[in-house]
């Protein structure tokens, strides 16, 4: 698979919600550089976040639009999150099933057929004003 073909798979496997095909599409040292927070590093590390992820919003994406770059390792994506928020996460507005859409990005390198690292943009602040409208 090439670079774009295998975050075009792993974006699908995060719209069926398939966390364990996600995690067989990263790498064990993966760096998870996560929106205006820190990074996150190896795969432990990236499956409690989807855990929690998913004990706390319900997101699909649309729209998505995957770049070739390049360099034949790298690929980018732009796309909108479409979401509902399940449950209160730490230092967040309080959860009551309110949904939310935001335009959204993701970095993304391969190496050796895995996802090695992804970084995501979104404006959280954005973000704060649909959930607390």
């Amino acid at each position: 698979m090439t670079a774009t073909e295998t975050v075009e798979a792993y974006l699908a496997a995060f719209n069926l919600g398939h966390t364990d095909a996600m995690l067989g599409l990263v790498s064990e040292d993966i760096a998870h550089h996560v929106n205006e927070s820190g990074i996150r590093t190896g795969k432990e590390a990236f499956a409690e976040f989807n855990a929690h992820m998913t004990r706390c919003y319900r997101e699909r994406l649309e729209d998505i639009v995957v770049f070739r770059t390049a360099d034949t390792n790298r690929a980018a994506a732009e796309f909108t999150v479409c979401g509902e928020y399940l449950a209160t996460d730490a230092g967040l507005p309080e959860a009551n099933g309110q949904t939310y859409k935001l335009p959204a990005g993701a970095f993304f390198t391969v190496t050796g057929g895995k996802i090695s690292r992804i970084t995501t943009y979104y404006n959280l602040s954005n973000w704060i004003a649909q959930v607390s409208a």
